[in-house]
């Protein structure tokens, strides 16, 4: 069973794609692709155990960090390159971003808001950093070395040229409501694109 941000990109992936997903973790995503749609693909990943968990599914996995970039990849070599959950982690997401749409037709990112209400809530009435089920880090250990709002991930896509194909910001739980669709930057917990140039 795929987690609910994944079975969402899954369903914007269309049958026999060339798929890569940067940070891929186990590779439940590039497995159930392969599986259920006939995609091709590979993962990107660092983690040594995530590493071992795709060489058991039989996904095709390349030890690399993303950081690094992407220079060992052909252009347009894929239809979709994917990205969840590690843009806000990666340090420098505009090169990440460009370099996705360099080696894929199309980019799938995702990214936790921090644009949303109950961490403007957070830090206004607590003064420190926010900690949730979503954000579950403190400030000193946190991940998230870049914090991005869906506001800021727009003005980014309209100043460098992409133009977003597809947008679905959804509450905790994954849901798509009416405040999110009408206040997203606002009431939004968790963003999700499709990119393209």
């Amino acid at each position: 069973m795929l987690r609910p941000d994944l079975e969402i990109i899954r369903t914007w992936i269309p049958d026999n794609s060339r798929v890569l997903d940067l940070g891929c973790g186990g590779g439940s995503l590039l497995e159930n692709l392969r599986d259920t749609k006939n995609c091709h693909g590979y993962g990107l990943e660092i983690n040594q155990d995530n590493l071992a968990e795709c060489f058991q599914r039989g996904v095709n996995v390349i030890e690399q960090d993303i950081d690094e970039g992407l220079g060992n990849i052909n252009d347009k070599r894929f239809d979709y390159v994917v990205m969840t959950q590690a843009l806000q982690a990666v340090h420098r997401p505009d090169l990440v971003l460009s370099e996705m749409l360099r080696v894929g037709k199309e980019a799938i990112i995702t990214f936790p808001n921090f644009g949303h209400w109950r961490v403007r809530g957070y830090l206004f009435f607590k003064g420190k950093m926010p900690v949730s089920r979503s954000l579950p880090h403190q400030w000193y250990d946190t991940p998230n070395i870049h914090l991005c709002t869906v506001k800021d991930f727009e003005t980014h896509c309209a100043k460098s040229g992409f133009k977003i194909l597809q947008r679905m910001v959804v509450d905790r739980e994954h849901e798509n409501s009416t405040l999110t669709r009408l206040l997203p930057n606002l009431f939004g917990e968790i963003a999700l694109y499709r990119v393209t140039r």
